[in-house]
């Protein structure tokens, strides 16, 4: 059983997309699906259901299902908040995207400590949610520092 002191080592972890440094490509977002963020959260989510789905944690509804729930939320929050056209809003929809990471790390120690993850499914799943947090981080400081207003302004 891990100690809740120990945590895969992420600190240190960089996503692969630096936003700063791709600022030239940032206005250039023609759909949510081109948003790196929301591509490594419907990958994390598609994991999530698969292992979700075997056997004690398949039994365990409300972990199973709170946990998805969380994993959707960050892609949808990424999605809604981008559809709305505007920079605050979008903002805002990423801050929820990634609470809504937050909420996944927590729900993955939770299934560690159930036995429904082993040690190196929890690691692989932690650092993913990790990095799509950050991405997600990431895109709100540029916004944030951006002449961008959205599409609803222009």
């Amino acid at each position: 059983m891990r100690f809740l002191n120990q945590k895969p080592e992420t600190r240190n972890y960089k996503p692969e997309t630096n936003y700063e440094e791709g600022r030239k490509n940032m206005a250039t977002f023609k759909c949510f699906e081109d948003i790196e963020a929301w591509q490594k959260g419907r990958e994390l989510t598609n994991e999530i259901y698969a292992l979700s789905n075997i056997g004690k944690f398949n039994r365990d509804i409300g972990l199973r299902e709170q946990l998805r729930k969380a994993c959707v939320s960050i892609t949808s929050n990424i999605a809604e908040g981008f559809e709305r056209g505007g920079t605050k809003e979008f903002i805002q929809f990423l801050s929820i995207s990634k609470g809504s990471s937050g909420e996944v790390k927590s729900q993955l120690y939770v299934a560690l400590d159930q036995g429904y993850l082993n040690q190196d499914s929890f690691n692989r799943l932690f650092v993913k949610v990790t990095e799509v947090g950050k991405l997600a981080a990431g895109l709100m400081n540029y916004l944030r520092r951006s002449e961008i207003k959205g599409n609803k302004y222009k």
